[in-house]
């Protein structure tokens, strides 16, 4: 088994889990040069409200998207969009990879911005 199976096989665990609890979930994706964030619905099939480095707005904001800084920015985005489609409490899917660097980052950024998980 690879990295990326691992993380693949960590994330199926922890989103049977959440569609378990019927939450809304707030996905987080990160690739080499990009962080992606999504706030998807309790059944798993709609997007509320996305955010991602990107975005023309952020890109202009951040020198590098594959920054600690860029995803604080991309948290507190989400965080207003999530507000915005009446989403006040989520359930944090970190797709498998560890809760640390920019994960930890946007995690933390989206909690000041007000989300609940």
């Amino acid at each position: 088994m690879d990295k990326n199976q691992g993380r693949i096989r960590r994330a199926r665990k922890t989103r049977a889990k959440i569609a378990e609890l019927k939450m809304v979930r707030l996905s987080v994706h990160r690739s080499n040069s990009h962080i992606y964030a999504q706030i998807i619905d309790e059944t798993g099939g709609n997007v509320l409200a996305s955010a991602s480095t990107l975005e023309a707005e952020v890109r202009g904001q951040v020198k590098n998207g594959a920054s600690v800084e860029a995803a604080t920015l991309i948290g507190k985005r989400i965080a207003e969009k999530a507000k915005a489609a009446g989403v006040e409490s989520v359930a944090f899917d970190r797709s498998g990879f560890k809760y640390h660097g920019r994960v930890k980052a946007l995690a933390d950024a989206a909690r000041e911005g007000g989300l609940v998980f």
